[in-house]
């Protein structure tokens, strides 16, 4: 989805997202991220942040190692860096100003990816069901609800929340 395809429309929406993109921008993160395709996912693009929300940039790479090692170099200078290498994926997480920021990896195109496919989905219900819906998922939320549980528990969905937001994928 376009919307989505880089982070402009951040600087145009509500105080919390106005705040993300200018973060973003000042520490140049987007950027410096650009040759792994990045997207931001989560609940901040999409307007159902709650207090202590992060900001979550998905990225592809092609060889592991050398994303590790460029998220060192770009990162590490950044208060509480710290670096998880996995099997099949990369995490770092760090502080800029005021926002915790997530960079998570993989060797998937980053549109393909789980999160960025969950949050398509959750943007196109919440346009669907309107404001008392989005009101709903913020409330589940606030009270311990993750985002897929919360959407999955509002609309009535069984099984694996994940999954069954991804069923709903059009």
């Amino acid at each position: 989805m376009e919307l989505f395809d880089n982070i402009d429309y951040l600087q145009y929406g509500s105080p919390v997202q106005i705040s993300a993109f200018q973060t973003l921008k000042k520490h140049l993160i987007i950027d410096l991220l650009e040759p792994y395709a990045p997207l931001l996912t989560g609940t901040i693009p999409i307007g159902i942040n709650i207090e202590g929300s992060d900001l979550d940039i998905i990225c592809c790479y092609h060889d592991q190692a050398n994303f590790a090692d460029n998220i060192i170099k770009l990162f590490n200078e950044f208060e509480g860096f710290k670096l998880t290498i996995d099997t099949c994926f990369v995490v770092a997480g760090f502080k800029a100003d005021d926002w915790q920021i997530e960079v998570f990896g993989e060797a998937k195109p980053t549109r393909m990816q789980y999160a960025y496919r969950h949050m398509l989905v959750e943007y196109q219900l919440l346009q669907i069901h309107g404001d008392d819906f989005r009101a709903e998922i913020i409330r589940l939320k606030q009270h311990g609800c993750k985002t897929e549980p919360a959407f999955a528990k509002a609309l009535g969905l069984t099984g694996n929340p994940y999954q069954a937001l991804l069923d709903l994928e059009v």
